[in-house]
């Protein structure tokens, strides 16, 4: 029997026991065995501790152990020290890659209620900022700093900076339910046309960690993005945003790695 014969052959809705006459793993078994299960439905929200997990299975600890840090590492499951594991919920915002999008619109979509809470809103100087968006080390900067909400759960830490000679009327908008974009539209006439992104996993800070609400064992995406209105550098943004609960997609084919660019058409990287 091969390995795919074998995962077609795995039974869900109760325990398959692991045959020690087989060429795979007792956590490999074991593995495929659970991801079957949760995939059927069969724990619903909850998840069997590890101690449960070896009485079902009549293996040793270290080997469920194992199991389980597979399944983590799948995304699957959440299996900290000391704590029972528990199925990972799947993330809640989904972001096309390459599509000039607001944070504010992707949770709006995804059905929750985005709220922010307003940290800092002020003129300062930053030199580092301020080279990065093409002016004078010593040029004013309107600083914005949000913790956004969906569903008054955190999900981003949102650090924006923007010239201040442009966006200083926006410091008399209400950023509690409302889109920097917009406001920037609203207030200056100014609309961003594109710009550039990085996007990478970081390993967030304790205060970071304490600011969304997240354990040690949750990665966050950092995002840094340059935004312009035709050929003017208009904004410098640093999000820091949930792993557990955002998510971003990109398309690819036979031809090409496609980015969505949400209905202006599409970026290829070509073989």
């Amino acid at each position: 029997m091969n390995e795919c014969t074998y995962i077609r052959s795995v039974r869900s809705s109760r325990a398959t026991k692991p045959d020690r006459s087989s060429p795979f793993p007792l956590w490999a078994q074991i593995r495929d065995d659970l991801r079957s299960r949760v995939e059927s439905g069969e724990f619903g929200t909850a998840f069997p501790g590890e101690l449960a997990l070896v009485e079902e299975y009549g293996v040793s600890r270290h080997t469920v152990r194992e199991a389980l840090r597979q399944l983590r590492a799948e995304g699957l499951v959440i299996a900290e020290r000391g704590r029972p594991p528990r199925l990972a919920v799947p993330a809640e915002i989904e972001q096309p890659l390459g599509a000039l999008y607001s944070l504010f619109a992707s949770v709006e979509a995804a059905g929750r209620v985005q709220r922010s809470v307003v940290r800092v809103l002020d003129i300062r100087a930053d030199g580092v900022f301020a080279a990065r968006l093409g002016l004078e080390e010593s040029a004013p900067l309107l600083h914005l700093e949000r913790l956004r909400l969906a569903d008054d759960e955190p999900l981003a830490v949102d650090r924006v900076w923007l010239p201040a000679e442009l966006a200083a009327p926006l410091r008399e908008a209400d950023f509690t339910h409302t889109s920097l974009y917009d406001e920037l539209a609203a207030r200056t006439g100014v609309r961003l046309t594109g710009g550039r992104e990085v996007l990478r996993a970081v390993v967030p800070t304790p205060a970071e960690r304490r600011l969304l609400g997240i354990d040690e064992g949750v990665a966050a995406f950092a995002v840094d993005r340059l935004g312009c209105a035709g050929d003017r550098p208009v904004e410098w943004r640093y999000t820091l945003v949930r792993g557990d609960r955002f998510t971003a997609r990109a398309e690819f084919s036979a031809k090409g790695y496609r980015l969505d660019l949400a209905g202006a058409g599409t970026f290829a990287l070509t073989k």
